[in-house]
């Protein structure tokens, strides 16, 4: 998710600039500009209140810029909460998150919900929890056109599935956040694909298809992560904090525990549908195809008949909006819903994820706070002079990760990252694929592990999950396929 597909281009001109300014003999970034990052995302673990959490690493970041002066960084940091507006992106994400919102209350009341529940049981699709299971992975494989999109039609269609078999909502935020951004990173005919080629391209890489496609097999930590989920849901075999929530929702039925705080109102979640309608799948699937139609179609509009050069942040927003006007459209035609109801229900589901916007908002300062600050330059010049060509994949892996995990953006950090990566093959040796996939591969991961990550906290919404959980349980697992990953990539710089 994202990852931050939606600012990409902005991030990688403010990018480059940091640099610049590094190289020009400004004042260079110290260790101090990672403690923000460190400190929200510590608090957030610890307290469990991720919105306060968030906003004391924007100030703690503010008052360094100022030169420690608390009340003056207090000041910036409102103003750059603020400020994230003037950013076109970042509005449309908000704005297409809040609309999320609109659509589930659409299809709860409508009978849609209700209607796939009984359309996939009495077909014999889903007869347990684990078909639920592998249901949701399969719909996140099949659907990589972007992270958003793909987190969201897989939690909608999921969620009640996972609610009927006792499945936590931590394991479908699992689920969804598995099988977004490594899935969209491991099919380069999208718009991740195309940021990447566009990287590679600047940087002067000959074929930039043909290198990404060399990294795809290489790019152990995405295959890694998709081949666990799949292990997962087909075994069962949970373990650590996903396994204790698991055995809650199944011992005890509670498929979020006891204080959990959801991103979506439960009012949104547990709309039941309208008395006296009979329930049609149709009334869910139609509305989620056109989302998902739509998507393409965006990228294809604002990229002037180029789908890979279209704008992501202009297509999730029309896919929602135009999947919005169709269910209204098919509810008003099915005389199951009248126009005043339709209304209720859009503001209803708006005010419902009002908490996500929130807490997106302050994500987003955050990163912009970090950037100021040159988190990710500092980091990525801790590697300068220790290197050599067969450690060069490896300790790319792991720095990739930091900068992900602490900036909460992997596309960011592929912005940062792949301007130093690149030159350190023709320099050292490198391998080009294998040192391309370690960037992608570890920003892939430090996102997927980062509670300040649009794709992270976009999973949390569309599973109905309490945000910190999600990142608690996912956590674990996202480490162990790390492990394994750093070794290839270390085994990988020898051999190749």
């Amino acid at each position: 998710m994202p990852a931050v597909p939606f600012r990409c281009e902005t991030f990688l001109l403010q990018s480059v600039a940091s640099q610049r300014k590094v190289r020009c003999g400004m004042e260079s970034p110290s260790w101090l500009s990672l403690l923000p990052p460190l400190i929200a995302i510590l608090m957030a673990i610890l307290t469990k209140q991720v919105y306060p959490s968030i906003f004391a690493g924007i100030w703690l970041g503010w008052t360094i810029l100022v030169g420690g002066n608390p009340v003056a960084g207090l000041r910036d940091a409102v103003q750059a909460c603020i400020d994230v507006f003037k950013d076109e992106g970042n509005t449309k994400v908000i704005a297409f998150s809040a609309a999320v919102g609109a659509l589930i209350t659409f299809t709860q009341r409508s009978g849609g919900v209700a209607g796939f529940i009984r359309w996939v049981t009495e077909r014999g699709y889903v007869r347990s929890a684990r078909g639920a299971q592998l249901l949701a992975a399969a719909l996140g494989f099949g659907i990589f056109v972007e992270s958003s999109i793909t987190c969201l039609v897989t939690g909608s269609i999921a969620r009640p599935l996972f609610d009927r078999y006792k499945l936590s909502r931590e394991k479908l935020a699992y689920v969804c956040d598995s099988t977004s951004a490594p899935i969209c990173i491991l099919i380069p005919f999208n718009g991740w694909g195309a940021y990447v080629m566009a990287l590679l391209a600047a940087q002067g890489v000959e074929n930039p298809i043909s290198v990404l496609i060399g990294a795809i097999p290489l790019n152990f930590y995405s295959i890694l992560a998709v081949s666990y989920v799949l292990y997962i849901a087909a075994s069962g075999r949970d373990w650590g904090p996903m396994a204790r929530a698991e055995s809650r929702a199944r011992d005890t039925g509670k498929v979020i525990r006891d204080g959990a705080e959801p991103l979506v109102s439960t009012d949104v979640l547990n709309l039941a549908p309208k008395p006296g309608l009979t329930p049609r799948a149709r009334n869910m699937l139609v509305p989620l195809g056109v989302m998902v139609a739509m998507m393409p179609i965006g990228l294809w509009i604002t990229g002037d008949g180029k789908l890979m050069s279209g704008s992501g942040s202009t297509s999730v927003l029309w896919a929602v909006l135009t999947a919005i006007a169709v269910a209204g459209g098919m509810y008003l035609r099915q005389r199951i819903l009248t126009f005043a109801e339709l209304m209720d229900l859009f503001f209803k589901g708006i005010g419902g994820l009002m908490p996500l916007a929130l807490l997106m908002m302050f994500a987003f300062a955050l990163g912009a706070t970090c950037l100021e600050l040159q988190t990710g330059v500092y980091a990525a010049g801790l590697a300068e002079g220790v290197l050599s060509a067969t450690l060069v994949p490896i300790t790319l892996f792991v720095l990739s990760g930091f900068i992900a995990f602490s900036t909460g953006t992997s596309w960011g950090t592929f912005a940062i990252m792949l301007p130093i990566g690149i030159p350190m093959v023709e320099i050292l040796g490198a391998h080009l694929p294998l040192t391309v996939a370690a960037v992608l591969a570890g920003g892939v991961f430090g996102d997927h592990c980062s509670p300040i990550s649009d794709t992270t906290i976009i999973s949390s919404m569309a599973a109905g999950s309490d945000h910190i959980d999600h990142v608690r349980t996912q956590l674990p697992y996202a480490v162990l396929m790390a492990i394994p990953s750093a070794l290839l990539f270390l085994l990988f710089g020898f051999l190749l």
